[in-house]
């Protein structure tokens, strides 16, 4: 049995925050530590009638921040984040089951990315064209500029980061001068809550940001569909991205799914380095990110000693209670999900697979699992595992190697190990992804960097500070005759 593990009261002040701020009766959602179950927090449960408010809301409001104004709110806030990072990060930990090492490095990255959007609130990113280019032309110019939305953006977000997928969606939304109707995963919603509040408090107008917490299977449609949206921005799963796409018609989408990212290590790799990558890059946020290394490929040369290599970094990968500062990995979301890879490890197993280490799973707590011997149509690797394991897949050369990366239907990120260049520009022309980094885990970017992938990846409309300011804003283009 694990011990109990004492947590917080329910954060009241966050808790309340919905459109109105009306709690219908007994309408509320427990949110559980997923370490012990234990309820952590209650958050109300919206009805249509409080998103549709929510959305009116914030359709009426008209924006009037500065450029300043809106640089000087996210610094802010990002100063009210820093000073709060312990016990922001507990919060997390206590919703998700992340640990604690986790938390503190996802409340780190949420800074980053307030620092990110502050900048980019001052940027003047217009545009301005000669009009006497050709023969025809004229003395004149064509200036652009950009706009906010006319409408209302809708963001739905998930529970692998209950603070950064949030917070890269309401920075820009801020640093745009736009207006935002936020549903966090019933999950987790208790970051998102929070940061709303330090918004609030670092001057930020409520109706440019309300928080609704639901049932989605009551009120996702509503989201998607409500009258006053234009952009529907998600981050989540394949099945859901394709609902939303159908479903949000004539809507700008940004949809941001599920990845089966690759770590490649040729034979010329330094097997220590390349196998720390792939330890990080399976067992960090507990395996559980779009951009987690979720299958690793090893050339069949030096495959046998990178196995052991990596052996020996999974069996020292701790895990346990997500509150204790030693522990390198918490629990996964849910104890279903849990119950999911260890099926999907022993069916690997049961047609061929070999299991190294782990597939060891107490409630919502499993294990880092490492397997090799896997073939690409074992359901581990076939699907999204999203979670701590690692498989090891082996391939003869670069040709091999980008076939078998190719062959998912996912297109979102990649991670290379070796030093030769003729092959490193291969990988980067060749593979069917959204992101090639060399001697890095396929995780890797800056919050500001654009973000996304194809396929099943996602529709090619890039996330990042950056290239979600512009998808949050409109391009007018005037010209004048001088």
């Amino acid at each position: 049995m694990k011990p109990r593990t004492s947590v917080i009261d329910s954060p009241k002040r966050e808790a309340m925050r919905i459109a109105g701020d009306k709690v219908h009766g007994e309408r509320t959602i427990d949110v559980r530590y997923p370490w012990t179950g234990e309820v952590v927090a209650t958050v109300p449960k919206a009805t249509l009638d409080d998103v549709r408010r929510a959305f009116k809301t914030a359709r009426d409001y008209k924006p009037t921040l500065t450029r300043h104004e809106r640089y000087k709110i996210l610094m802010k806030a990002g100063d009210l984040i820093a000073a709060r990072k312990e016990e922001i990060a507990r919060l997390i930990t206590l919703e998700s089951g992340l640990c604690i090492k986790d938390t503190l490095y996802e409340v780190g990255r949420a800074s980053d990315v307030l620092l990110f959007a502050a900048q980019q609130a001052l940027v003047d990113d217009g545009q301005s064209f000669a009009c006497d280019l050709t023969h025809h032309g004229k003395s004149r110019r064509v200036h652009t500029m950009r706009e906010p939305m006319m409408g209302v953006i809708s963001a739905i977000t998930p529970f692998n980061h209950p603070l950064n997928q949030v917070i890269h969606k309401v920075a820009p939304s801020v640093a745009t001068n736009n207006r935002m109707v936020l549903k966090p995963t019933e999950k987790t919603p208790l970051a998102a809550l929070l940061l709303a509040d330090v918004l609030y408090e670092a001057g930020l107008p409520p109706p440019m940001l309300s928080v609704i917490t639901g049932d989605p299977a009551e009120i996702a449609d509503e989201m998607l569909t409500n009258e006053h949206v234009d952009v529907v921005t998600f981050t989540g799963g394949v099945p859901i991205g394709k609902y939303i796409a159908a479903k949000a018609v004539y809507k700008r989408q940004i949809l941001e799914l599920g990845g089966n990212d690759p770590i490649v290590v040729m034979d010329d790799a330094d097997i220590a380095k390349a196998a720390d990558l792939a330890a990080n890059g399976s067992y960090k946020n507990s395996g559980q990110r779009c951009t987690a290394v979720k299958r690793i490929f090893v050339h069949e040369k030096i495959a046998a000693d990178f196995t052991e290599a990596l052996l020996a970094k999974t069996r020292a990968w701790s895990y346990g209670d997500p509150l204790d500062p030693k522990v390198d990995m918490g629990t996964v979301i849910d104890e279903r999900s849990a119950m999911l890879f260890e099926r999907r490890v022993n069916d690997a197993v049961a047609a061929g697979a070999r299991l190294l280490h782990g597939n060891q799973r107490d409630g919502a707590s499993y294990s880092p699992t490492l397997i090799d011997r896997v073939r690409g149509g074992m359901e581990v690797v076939l699907q999204e595992t999203f979670g701590p394991v690692s498989p090891v897949m082996t391939f003869k050369n670069v040709d091999d190697a980008i076939a078998q990366v190719n062959s998912t239907a996912y297109g979102l990120s990649s991670g290379i190990c070796t030093n030769r260049l003729d092959d490193i520009m291969r990988f980067v022309r060749e593979l069917n992804v959204g992101s090639v980094n060399v001697w890095e885990v396929p995780g890797y970017r800056l919050e500001v960097t654009p973000f996304g992938g194809i396929k099943d990846s996602g529709t090619g409309v890039k996330e990042g500070v950056q290239e979600c300011c512009k998808a949050f804003t409109n391009v007018k283009t005037y010209s004048l005759p001088w």
